[in-house]
């Protein structure tokens, strides 16, 4: 295998992963989110913007595996 191959499918592989365990992520999130809403609605004030910051933080997943795919296409 040619190295230019092997770069491609191990930066579709990286970025793959990488959005796959982040759409998961924020789907577990944004379910357990909901979830708690629907049992005391009276806090929703206080799940929404914490809701938020985890997605947040789920999603730069996300970009750490397009940065790291990126490097492996272009710098290596």
């Amino acid at each position: 295998m040619e190295l230019e191959a092997a770069r491609l499918i191990a930066a579709g592989i990286c970025m793959g992963l990488g959005a796959i365990g982040s759409g998961i992520g924020e789907g577990h999130v944004g379910a357990a989110a909901l979830q708690a809403i629907g049992r005391n609605p009276s806090i929703s004030g206080k799940i929404i913007p914490n809701m938020i910051v985890a997605m947040a933080i789920t999603e730069s997943t996300a970009i750490y595996s397009l940065v790291i795919s990126l490097i492996i296409l272009f710098v290596i």
